[in-house]
């Protein structure tokens, strides 16, 4: 077993089914917090914080680096306007 596997068992199913969804949500026909609600039966605000663990996690880089770095960027970005007082997709 190589490090990079071992470090893949650290994620479970879900957050692994978590980080897929993030990657392929987009193309499925239902509303994504209808999708959230049915695939992991929980709110959005509570996926919300799971997936912010998730992604913080380091295995999830090895999960599927493009889609964790992304989350990552949007995430700073929110931050970034939350503390600035713009909105998330303005340029200052």
């Amino acid at each position: 077993m190589t490090a990079d596997t071992e470090m893949l068992d650290h994620l479970n199913e879900r957050e692994l089914a978590i980080i897929e969804f993030e990657a392929t949500w987009f193309t499925l026909d239902e509303d994504r917090h209808e999708a959230i609600r049915a695939r992991f039966a929980c709110s959005v605000e509570e996926y919300n914080l799971e997936l912010n663990r998730v992604i913080d996690h380091p295995a999830a880089l090895l999960a599927d680096p493009l889609v964790v770095r992304r989350l990552r960027r949007h995430r700073e970005r929110r931050r970034r306007a939350l503390i600035d007082g713009t909105a998330a997709g303005e340029q200052a």
